[in-house]
């Protein structure tokens, strides 16, 4: 039988923090209660005379993020109505920091630069059956930073 992952070097999920950047202004997203950013890799097709076979390139990534808030945060409906109303869309910065003290292998922290909000912000809601009210919203990202990255956990199971 091989090594294996200790339960208690897992990270749990509600362990850290996660802060935007502004113009200027850096703000922790207290009100958070989950957030995650993805890269899809990108690639083309190719296809060549004196084979069949459809070969692949990769040729860039996309990254995008999705995140739910609780009601009441107030700076996803500031970034909205300054682009309905003046058409600027102001970039920000997340960093995201996971850091559960438990586990062996530390934390990691990671930027992401030059998000902007894609798809739908609710600007209203009301719903009697909800006594906790959230909503989701999507951001486009573009460039990632790491500036701390987990490690090997100390020690493994055998």
């Amino acid at each position: 039988m091989g090594n294996y992952l200790l339960a208690q070097d897992t990270v749990n999920g509600a362990e850290g923090s996660v802060f935007i950047t502004l113009n200027g202004k850096n703000t922790q997203l207290v009100g958070m209660r989950n957030i995650t950013t993805q890269a899809e890799i990108q690639e083309a097709d190719m296809r060549v005379i004196g084979t069949r076979v459809t070969q692949t390139k990769h040729n860039g990534v996309k990254m995008t993020g999705r995140g739910n808030v609780y009601y009441g945060t107030p700076l996803f409906l500031e970034m909205l109505l300054k682009y309905i109303n003046t058409g600027v869309m102001d970039p920000f910065n997340i960093q995201i920091i996971n850091s559960d003290p438990l586990a062996s292998v530390g934390q990691q922290n990671l930027v992401y630069y030059d998000c902007k909000l894609t798809g739908t912000v609710p600007m209203s809601i009301l719903n009697d059956e909800e006594a906790m009210l959230n909503f989701d919203f999507n951001f486009s990202i573009g460039r990632v930073g790491k500036l701390q990255a987990f490690k090997a956990p100390s020690k493994l199971g055998n």
